[in-house]
């Protein structure tokens, strides 16, 4: 069968896996599978097993709703998840682990989030919304905090988030009461248990002036409530904290600093569990730990740190180079080896028991995800699904060819071109420089949907990393402080300059297009060059003065960015900003933006139109309603379709 060229609505043939958790016997792996329904317009999952020796998967429940966060009792007898069956709100349910009618747990207003059920299996702590009640008929709303609406979760309405313990009685099918025990205007997250079940560890700033800024404790309370103490005795931002297999050490994930905590390298720490100093321990490695490499595809979970089964060593995701990999460290030396590497990005990890290997995700750009399981050491990797089979075998997807480039002072910037498939030696194609977000993520070895679209329609299609992503260092991430777009755009034009010497490329059509600080940077080198012909701008931002509390972190992020506030230095904010050069724009531009869009708030992609309209540019502007930030990766199907479309559209017509 000849292969044909990705589409747009390739979006809703494709199987997302995620969140791969292990049964405490070792035998099988739960995970989702999650798809989008065109006519629906919305997104449905479904949790599957599979077994760690191989075989074929098989549905635990029937995907009809968002059935999601699987996890296993301490006996392997039961599968708790969280399911928006009978509701909007995702709610707790438990089902036997070989199958059967599932049971809900939970019917709280605001739903449920971050479920983990105690050692003894006879409970789970979870995270749950609370706020007053509403006491009047009127709309009218009333703000008295700084933090008062976040993108994707829109007016927050004094609701806080709280740890809450339910418990669980197998022989009891009526919904248990769930307890309330933490409380007080703060937001609590990761609730994590300790090995005796005795306290509930958590993330919560539990500080007067926690609205502004980023500093996190680590905090414990038993599970019948009562005041939590606080376990981190030193200022930072920490998070998800893991208790050690003895219950004396806990591990948790905090910046290197916590005031450069823009661009600073996430660590690995330890604190003992009784309270103290936390302790770093992957500063040698400097590199971000977590998963900083961009998809538009895969629904990984963030990955906790993992502790092996003799508490001597932790392991931990990092980003590196356009890859994601799985890193060990010994807590006896801080020694860090690589445990699963690749060309690839490696998403949630879970060990097997005993020490035995890991159970992950992984996406290539070439596969959106699917299950692996492999040894201790990385070696003996199988693949356990292959959701995306009969996909694949349709499309033809093209492999992106990696360059290097340097930037005018020096600095090597890494990139990809992704040339049209069966590209013809000797023909020279049109280009589209895909610029990302952050500013401090990274492009990479991960699928991207949007890209090998691109590609299919017969551009290449160049991305990279220039100064201020992860993957290379603090050092280079460093580089982009006080420094957007002046500093980065030689990086850019460097990789650009780089991919025509390669040859096959059409330098008199070029387009260019990025999201939120691609946005940003599309509309920087828009107002500094005319080399590209056509542009596209999405959730861009344009004028930094006018952001400054429009939206919903710069209160407590463009001082870390900038190094000042913007009445003190209001000249720095406005040279920076896209929007002073505004004049020199002469590429035809269109303009995409989510009117819920509160991290980059419409007004800065209004103030874009209506100035190139009145200097009489070729512009065009798509606003999407109900749609926040994440369009591009969450938003509705339908609306996630027409914004490929419109760029694609765009690029056709100018291009």
């Amino acid at each position: 069968m000849q292969k044909r060229p990705i589409r747009a609505d390739d979006l809703f043939r494709i199987a997302m896996v995620s969140d791969p958790q292990v049964s405490p016997d070792g035998t099988q792996v739960a995970f989702v599978v999650t798809r989008m329904y065109r006519k629906e317009n919305c997104y449905r999952s479904g949790i599957w097993t599979v077994p760690v020796s191989g075989g074929e998967p098989r549905p635990l429940t029937a995907g009809t709703a968002r059935d999601s966060t699987p996890r296993w009792s301490p006996d392997g007898r039961w599968l708790a998840f969280l399911s928006t069956r009978g509701g909007d709100k995702p709610q707790l349910w438990c089902m036997p682990a070989d199958g059967g009618e599932a049971r809900q747990l939970t019917n709280l207003p605001e739903g449920v989030e971050q479920p983990v059920w105690s050692p003894r299996g006879d409970a789970l702590a979870f995270v749950s919304k609370v706020g007053p009640e509403k006491r009047s008929d009127s709309d009218v709303r009333v703000i008295r905090t700084i933090r008062y609406r976040f993108d994707g979760e829109g007016f927050l309405d004094d609701k806080y988030r709280q740890i809450w313990v339910v418990p669980f009685d197998p022989s009891d099918p009526s919904i248990p009461e769930a307890r309330q025990i933490t409380e007080g205007p703060y937001e609590h997250r990761d609730p994590a248990w300790s090995p005796t079940g005795h306290e509930i560890a958590f993330t919560a700033a539990r500080h007067p002036d926690w609205e502004l800024g980023n500093l996190h404790d680590i905090w414990a309370v038993s599970p019948a409530g009562g005041p939590p103490r606080k376990i981190t005795c030193a200022p930072g931002a920490w998070s998800e904290p893991v208790w050690s297999p003895d219950g004396t050490t806990i591990a948790l994930l905090g910046p290197s600093d916590y005031r450069r905590a823009d661009h600073a390298n996430v660590l690995v720490w330890t604190v003992p569990a009784g309270g103290g100093a936390p302790v770093p321990r992957t500063a040698a490695l400097d590199r971000s730990a977590g998963d900083t490499t961009l998809g538009d595809i895969p629904r990984f979970s963030s990955s906790p740190v993992a502790w092996d089964s003799r508490g001597e060593a932790i392991h931990f995701l990092a980003s590196d180079h356009g890859n994601t990999h799985l890193f060990r460290v010994s807590l006896a030396d801080n020694r860090i080896e690589r445990v699963i590497g690749g060309q690839r990005r490696v998403g949630m990890v879970v060990p097997l028991p005993g020490d035995a290997g890991f159970v992950f995700a992984a996406s290539t750009p070439t596969s959106p995800g699917e299950i692996y399981v492999c040894g201790p050491d990385g070696g003996n990797e199988r693949q356990l699904t292959d959701v995306n089979r009969e996909w694949l075998a349709e499309v033809e997807l093209s492999e992106p060819e990696e360059i290097w480039a340097t930037s005018p002072d020096g600095t090597r910037i890494q990139g990809w071109l992704l040339r049209p498939p069966g590209a013809w030696p000797g023909v020279r194609y049109p280009m589209i420089l895909e610029i990302h977000g952050g500013p401090h993520l990274q492009y990479g070895n991960g699928f991207m949907h949007e890209f090998q679209m691109l590609a299919g329609l017969g551009y290449a299609v160049l991305y990279s990393n220039p100064r201020g992503g992860t993957g290379y260092g603090e050092e280079f991430a460093a580089k982009l402080h006080a420094g957007w777009g002046e500093a980065d755009m030689p990086d850019l034009m460097a990789i650009v300059d780089e991919a025509i010497r390669r040859g096959g490329i059409d330098e008199q059509r070029l387009g260019v297009t990025g999201g939120s600080y691609g946005g940003i940077m599309t509309n920087w080198v828009i107002g500094h060059t005319d080399r590209f012909k056509a542009a596209v701008t999405q959730r861009c931002c344009s004028n930094y003065v006018s952001m400054y509390g429009t939206d919903d972190i710069s209160y407590f992020t463009s001082a870390m960015s900038f190094g000042a506030e913007v009445w003190e230095d209001p000249e720095l904010y406005w040279r920076l900003s896209p929007i002073t050069y505004v004049a020199n724009i002469k590429t035809p531009l269109l303009i995409i933006h989510s009117e819920e869009d509160y991290r980059c708030p419409i007004e800065q992609a209004e103030q874009l139109f209506v100035s190139l309209k009145v200097l009489r540019r070729p512009v065009e502007f798509v606003r999407f309603p109900n749609e926040s930030h994440g369009l591009s990766r969450s938003g509705q199907p339908r609306h996630r379709l027409e914004r490929l479309e419109a760029i694609a559209g765009w690029f056709q017509r100018w291009l």
